[in-house]
């Protein structure tokens, strides 16, 4: 496979290509591909060193797959351009996420949906993959009424400019400022910007990529999404309105039996996920499973992972693994 990375020295790109590495993906020839100003850096994959190309250089080269990591604007122009040469791009920005054409993929439940003629392929939200990941099952079983959602995101998911403003004010240092105010002890309820519906964009993606994932709009979810001094992992609080009633026991044997998901579910010796424990796993662990008493047939959750990997380069890789496999590239 000759694969190219878009956006190989960005936080997610340099987290695909350990992805890449660890799961022995078939690289028989990497592509490393960053902005101009980055053109010529070295980075360094599988003991071998590569220089960044440009992506004009990389459209040329025709990759079979080009794994994206580098922001909306550069997807929706370079994205179709390695498409039209037969290229199979797995994006990983918003770019495509609703897009009526494009598939919207997390591989252990919908990847069964892809073909040959998928040429741009969307990765979801971060915070929407770990989300469905324990919906699904669920959903199968006893069929979702409506979702509560809110979500507890590390500064990783704004990027490295903000990982690097906590890391200043821990250390005490006036640098630049990734958000409109400090981070460190403190909680933002402002992840990405604002629409004119007053939820900000991040809640709409969990609003509406879980519809699109599962096909089905019969559920609805609402989300407020907050920024927490986290340097790594997402945590969501999340609340289930079924239309049939559930077992706890039930519930937990459906998940712990879910692929990619872990069940971390004691509280009698303080076991529960944190995103600490999740810090580069690339399962979605679920825990403080319990029953509203305030309504029927409705459960309260708490569900971790790491947004940098599941939330982004893994599954970017699982789906590009299940191309492979299926001899769709």
């Amino acid at each position: 496979m000759k694969v190219a990375v878009v956006g190989a020295t960005g936080m997610v790109g340099q987290v695909m290509l350990s992805v890449l590495q660890e799961r022995n993906f078939p690289v028989t020839e990497l592509i490393p591909v960053a902005s101009e100003r980055s053109v010529g850096n070295k980075i360094s994959y599988n003991n071998k060193e590569y220089s960044i190309i440009s992506l004009q250089d990389a459209v040329n080269a025709k990759p079979d797959i080009a794994l994206f990591s580098a922001g909306g604007e550069t997807s929706l122009e370079w994205a179709p351009k390695f498409a039209e040469l037969g290229t199979t791009v797995v994006d990983n920005s918003s770019a495509w996420r609703m897009d009526e054409t494009k598939k919207l993929i997390v591989p252990e439940i919908n990847a069964s949906e892809l073909t040959k003629n998928d040429k741009i392929i969307a990765n979801p939200n971060c915070s929407t993959i770990q989300l469905v990941m324990a919906l699904a099952p669920l959903h199968k079983k006893y069929k979702m009424k409506r979702v509560l959602v809110s979500t507890y995101q590390s500064v990783s998911g704004t990027g490295i400019k903000a990982v690097q403003q906590l890391e200043n004010e821990i250390a005490g240092i006036k640098g630049e400022m990734a958000y409109p105010y400090p981070i460190g002890k403190n909680a933002l309820p402002h992840c990405d910007v604002f629409e004119e519906n007053g939820y900000t964009k991040e809640e709409m993606k969990l609003a509406r990529e879980p519809q699109k994932i599962l096909n089905d709009k019969t559920f609805s979810v609402s989300a407020t999404a907050v920024r927490i001094p986290t340097a790594g992992g997402h945590s969501e609080a999340v609340n289930v309105e079924f239309e049939k009633d559930f077992n706890l026991a039930d519930v937990r044997q459906i998940l712990s039996e879910t692929p990619g998901v872990v069940v971390q579910d004691n509280t009698a010796t303080n076991i529960y996920p944190m995103p600490i424990y999740a810090h580069n796993k690339d399962e979605v662990f679920v825990g403080r499973i319990r029953r509203d008493e305030t309504q029927p047939n409705t459960l309260n959750m708490w569900i971790v992972a790491d947004n940098l990997r599941k939330g982004a380069a893994t599954n970017t890789v699982q789906i590009a693994e299940y191309l492979v496999k299926n001899q769709l590239v």
